[in-house]
């Protein structure tokens, strides 16, 4: 496969997950925490590094639009839910330096 048709796959792929995530709302950002190590906001702080390696300037709030569908703050106030002492509990086993 040639380097061209790989970065369109992964692209494509890449959509689809943001597709996926968007549909998946009731999937909440420490439920994707606690069982994948990364969220939503990880993805859009990728993007913006993936943009500074190219040496475009992306803001990360501009970023986590891409990634949401929507600016952060309505997604939020819509969508998230206050995370269950259970969450929490595997989030803090998880990820012991995040507390």
């Amino acid at each position: 496969m040639d380097k061209q048709t790989e970065t369109e796959i992964e692209a494509a792929v890449l959509r689809r997950l943001l597709e996926h995530l968007d549909s998946r709302k009731d999937a909440q950002n420490i439920d994707l925490m606690n069982l994948a190590g990364f969220c939503r906001n990880c993805l859009s702080k990728w993007y913006v590094a993936a943009a500074d390696e190219k040496g475009v300037k992306v803001d990360y709030e501009a970023a986590r639009e891409r990634v949401y569908g929507m600016p952060y703050t309505d997604w939020k106030a819509s969508y998230q839910k206050e995370a269950t002492q259970e969450q929490q509990r595997l989030f803090a086993e998880n990820f012991p330096k995040s507390k």
